[in-house]
């Protein structure tokens, strides 16, 4: 057993420690569960908003893309007019989802417009516009571990024992297992991609802008926006839609209902942009790549990153990376996880059976967890679609409640 692998497994063995630690000392109800009891602070708000947005697209796709595809990737990928619209849009709907109960994104649109059949339609639309989600990021656990294990473990076998590890802490903690886990994920993963950001530049070129004119030298056009394809009408829209999408998806709804008041979503949503710098890490770490690891095809590309670093680092270092990226995955899925299991029961479930209790629910709610992971796991063996695609596929789907 390699160096690399030893770190990863430690790390994985620590989010499962925290992830059952958190619900000590708690009565596992549906609303503390779900959403956390209502009672994060802005400290904790900004780890667990941080761990879902911070995924296996900050490690692999944005730097796949802005290595495959150049610059019209890279931009799209740095977008901050998300926080715009949290820092106006987001207290009041805590505020509703606080007086009426609200545990879910399907609950909110229900009782919001009064319709039964609505909350339905949306429970149907987030289900399946989060499967692609949950595909993109274990597929990106699988080629993580794998690559920082160099080998020693296949992608699949990755995957599903990240699988039943998140299933497990899920289901025992709820809200409160991802929170704790979302902690030391974003401390690592913010720690790496800096290191990187700077080191391989650096390292290889001289300096960021000289790496830039190497580049521009060797591929002509590269770091422009084409006439078609990935063009300037591409980048407008697709930035505007995965704004508006953004907090539509049930397990950022869910966040958002975890708070402890309306003032630390708009704290979050002020200092936000500035964490989102780690995203320009990660588009200077593929544009290294460009011409230190040229030969990268397909959905290949999205692996730039980690040649890039275990050209460059001891087996001990790549470890730590791939644990990162491994919490890149594991914290936003069990966030997802415990959001459409919530809402299966709670607006599938329950339209169903009325007379439910909500001891019959939350057991429901855990009963789902597992549910859910065996219909991805599926999906994430039988596909072949690349981290940017499922990422931009998943909020197409989201985008349309946005109205």
């Amino acid at each position: 057993m390699n160096a690399a692998l030893l770190v990863i497994l430690f790390f994985l063995g620590l989010c499962i420690w925290l992830g059952l630690q958190a619900r000590k000392g708690k009565e596992m109800n549906m609303e503390q569960w779900s959403v956390g009891g209502r009672g994060f602070g802005s400290l904790l708000m900004f780890f667990l908003l941080a761990g879902e947005m911070f995924t296996t697209y900050t490690f692999l796709g944005a730097s796949g893309g802005s290595y495959r595809s150049g610059m019209p990737p890279a931009l799209y990928a740095f977008n901050c007019f998300y926080f715009v619209i949290a820092y106006w849009l987001l207290p009041p709907i805590w505020k509703y989802a606080k007086e009426n109960k609200v545990i879910s994104q399907s609950d909110f649109y229900e009782k919001k417009y009064n319709s039964q059949a609505l909350g339905i339609l949306v429970a149907i639309i987030s289900v399946v516009a989060v499967i692609p989600y949950l595909v993109m990021q274990l597929k990106g656990l699988g080629i993580i571990v794998s690559e920082a294990s160099y080998g020693s473990i296949s992608p699949h076998m990755a995957i599903v024992v990240a699988v039943i590890a998140v299933t497990v802490y899920v289901t025992v903690s709820g809200m409160h297992g991802a929170a704790w886990t979302a902690i030391i994920k974003d401390i690592l993963i913010l720690g790496v991609m800096v290191f990187m950001g700077f080191y391989f530049p650096f390292h290889y070129y001289g300096g960021i802008e000289p790496m830039f004119e190497a580049i521009d030298t060797a591929k002509s056009g590269f770091l422009l926006f084409p006439e078609q394809g990935l063009s300037i009408s591409w980048f407008v829209s697709a930035t505007i839609m995965t704004a508006l999408a953004f907090y539509m998806f049930p397990h950022m709804m869910a966040g958002i209902f975890s708070a402890k008041s309306g003032k630390s979503l708009r704290i979050n949503a002020g200092v936000m942009p500035i964490y989102q710098i780690i995203i320009v890490f990660s588009l200077i770490i593929g544009f290294s790549g460009v011409l230190q690891v040229p030969d990268l095809k397909g959905p290949d590309t999205d692996l730039a990153l980690f040649k890039m670093a275990k050209l460059s680092f001891d087996p001990w270092f790549v470890g730590v990376i791939g644990a990162a990226g491994a919490m890149a995955a594991l914290i936003p899925s069990s966030l997802v996880l415990t959001a459409v299991s919530t809402i299966l029961s709670k607006n599938i479930y329950k339209a169903w059976k009325p007379n439910t209790t909500d001891q019959q629910m939350a057991r429901m709610a855990k009963r789902f967890v597992p549910m859910i992971a065996l219909v991805t796991l599926f999906f994430t063996f039988n596909g072949g679609e690349s981290i940017l695609t499922l990422y931009l596929m998943s909020y197409s789907f989201m985008v349309q409640l946005f109205p």
